[in-house]
């Protein structure tokens, strides 16, 4: 049976032979009494590669929350056979969020969930569609950059162009004109928020590319400076957490023989 699912980065279908039909279950499994306090004590637990892809900023979000997480990685095929076959997840992608008795799929689902459960997405309406608004557009800007360790060596240079452009003359001037607008430390609402956590994590992957990127963004400096100096960023920042490197070809060869992804993605616009 032929089953359609999308790719790491959720841009296209790969269509290949599963064998059997994933058995379909809930989205949630609840259970009751002091079963389910346990269940929502618990640590979540995070399936995805051993690598940033879509799950870091889920990991990002999580550490800034303060809120320890357990991995199990994706090395083989079979392994995410499993989880298909399971019903698991819902979408046929990870990344794949076990919480609080859910198994949570949807990158923007999850990390919508972790910031209204820890308070981090606003006092109101209106400052959850402005975290809304900036959080997609640092995830835009870094969909750029997981793209870039699959392509072609001269697809690559194209793409860190097309990435360095639109941070310098898309993105970044429009954080740059908030925080200089209000004056605030923070972007909504004075309040430490998920699109600060965001920002933060698209500043520093677009630093990884090109190190004088914040050159003419001086309020964008001082926010880098700020943000990574709260005590759950800073610990995340340090040497042998969770975050995960810059990709290399490991990670690439391991998403590709998962998810049986042999083509290759092309350079953005």
């Amino acid at each position: 049976m032929m089953i359609s699912f999308r790719s790491l980065f959720g841009e296209m279908c790969l269509l290949k032979q599963v064998g059997c039909a994933p058995r379909m279950m809930p989205l949630c499994f609840f259970s009751s009494g002091n079963q389910e306090a346990e269940i929502m004590s618990g640590k979540p637990k995070l399936y995805y590669f051993d690598g940033r892809g879509k799950m870091e900023s889920i990991r990002w979000l999580l550490a800034a929350a303060g809120v320890e997480f357990e991995e199990e990685f994706l090395e083989t095929r079979e392994q995410y056979e499993k989880l298909l076959q399971d019903g698991f997840l819902l979408f046929q992608q990870v990344p794949l969020v076990e919480m609080d008795g859910m198994k949570m799929v949807q990158t923007r689902a999850i990390l919508s969930y972790i910031a209204a459960k820890h308070n981090l997405y606003g006092k109101d309406l209106k400052e959850r569609a402005l975290i809304d608004m900036y959080a997609e557009g640092t995830t835009d800007l870094m969909v750029l950059i997981m793209m870039y360790p699959f392509l072609t060596p001269e697809d690559k240079e194209k793409q860190l162009a097309t990435i360095i452009k639109k941070a310098t003359q898309r993105y970044f001037p429009v954080y740059e004109k908030v925080l200089k607008g209000h004056g605030e430390d923070f972007l909504v609402g004075n309040q430490f928020s998920w699109a600060d956590v965001q920002l933060l994590e698209a500043i520093l992957m677009v630093e990884e590319k090109s190190s004088s990127v914040l050159a003419d963004f001086p309020h964008l400096q001082a926010f880098k400076e700020r943000i990574s100096n709260i005590p759950t960023i800073k610990n995340f920042l340090e040497p042998g957490s969770q975050r995960k490197p810059v990709p290399d070809e490991r990670y690439v060869e391991t998403v590709r023989r998962v998810l049986q992804m042999y083509h290759n993605m092309s350079a953005s616009p």
